[in-house]
């Protein structure tokens, strides 16, 4: 899919150019990741499916940012993260 290529260019370019972007890690996302997780149960519990896609993307986005340093340690591979 285009979009999730262009997902995983834009995060690599952050992590190349943006201070706060480069200096984060798993650890120090971890209260993002679980906010977006809380609102996307919050949308599926209210049952509002607009919420519903920009929360989804919201946490997308903390996922990729995650596959992202794992990359970058030789953690995983995107494609790994994907097929697990």
């Amino acid at each position: 899919m285009e979009e999730l290529a262009r997902l995983h260019e834009v995060m690599h370019r952050l992590r190349r150019e943006c201070p706060w972007d480069a200096e984060q890690t798993h650890r120090s996302l971890v209260t993002y990741l679980v906010e977006e997780t809380g609102e996307v149960v919050d949308a599926i519990e209210t049952g509002d499916d607009t919420d519903l896609r920009e929360e989804l993307g919201d946490l997308l986005l903390q996922v990729y940012f995650h596959a992202a340093i794992a990359e970058q340690e030789a953690a995983a591979q995107r494609e790994e993260v994907a097929t697990r």
